[in-house]
């Protein structure tokens, strides 16, 4: 297996994780190039079933490279809990890396997604703080994972995004502001139990690229939910196709030898949105029970996928 992309190819929660899950022990290297802990994949093998958010699903096979790209956006909160649960279960992560460059998700993050969902401009998110994330970082005010382990750093860019981001939340939203005292010391603890991942993965990528390594990539939710490509503004605020593939693990497109578009014979969604075939009642119920064992509910929302035949127009 060369350098493989596998993305989804409707809305996400096509059932990426197990064809990952199946490609990754032939793989020496898994990198996560995009999304946070807004999606998630459940992967069911020996070990038992396991809910994974931001963690790549080669973490299994102790002999994987597991790397978290910059072009993911990362609750370290989240994280600690996901590797917590994986070293509880006997799964290690000592082969897990996080590259410096990925921005991170900060209170005031989750603090605007939600207020602006309960505005008049509801588009259906998962309520993480992915997209202000994501906002921030092309606003070059983001806090980057690397910042976390750099004291003054992290001091220095977090007082100046607070005080404005305070602004917002109480001028516009008329919420209490985030103290930069408690929110500083907060994130510095993350930083501290994090360090031993956080570094600099460019060199991982590019050695085991010139060594001709079986490289494996692995997206998050899917083609129709592209910031640019999918049905706008009823989108995530990533890229998960082929092209953000690339972007977010730092690899030359002529480097990618295939894409593995993976899609299942209906279809869903989560969040509000266009959806041409989807269907209710009686009929959705059936498709959520023969479709998959867990009946469509979404691995990080926990909430009922919105269900519908099969799209071929859309998902060609």
């Amino acid at each position: 297996m060369p350098v493989v992309a596998v993305v989804g190819a409707q809305w996400g929660d096509e059932g990426k994780g197990h064809i990952i899950d199946a490609l990754a022990s032939q793989a020496r290297l898994v990198v996560r190039y995009g999304g946070g802990n807004n999606a998630g994949h459940t992967v069911v093998n020996d070990r038992g079933t396991f809910k994974l958010h931001l963690v790549p699903s080669g973490i299994f096979d102790p002999s994987i490279v597991n790397v978290i790209g910059h072009g993911v956006v990362i609750d370290p909160q989240a994280l600690m809990k996901e590797i917590e649960g994986l070293e509880e279960r006997g799964i290690s992560t000592a082969k897990l890396f996080i590259s410096e460059r990925a921005h991170v998700v900060m209170p005031y993050h989750v603090l605007q997604d939600k207020l602006q969902e309960e505005g008049g401009g509801k588009i259906g998110t998962t309520g993480r703080g992915i997209g202000p994330a994501y906002a921030d970082k092309m606003f070059r005010i983001g806090i980057r994972a690397g910042d976390l382990v750099h004291e003054q750093t992290l001091l220095n860019r977090l007082r100046v995004v607070l005080e404005e981001k305070n602004r917002l939340l109480t001028r516009l939203y008329g919420v209490q502001p985030l103290q930069l005292h408690e929110t500083y010391l907060r994130y510095l603890e993350f930083g501290r139990k994090l360090a031993d991942h956080i570094t600099n993965v460019h060199p991982i990528i590019q050695r085991a690229l010139e060594k001709d390594f079986p490289l494996l990539l692995e997206g998050a939710q899917g083609a129709l939910l592209d910031i640019d490509h999918g049905t706008y503004p009823y989108v995530t605020s990533s890229a998960p196709g082929a092209a953000g593939a690339c972007q977010g693990a730092g690899i030359g497109p002529t480097r990618l030898n295939s894409v593995i578009g993976v899609c299942k014979g209906y279809t869903t969604r989560v969040g509000d949105g266009p959806f041409p075939t989807e269907t209710g009642g009686d009929e959705a119920d059936v498709l959520r029970q023969i479709g998959t064992p867990w009946a469509e509910v979404g691995t990080t929302t926990g909430r009922l996928r919105r269900v519908g035949w099969f799209d071929a127009v859309m998902t060609r």
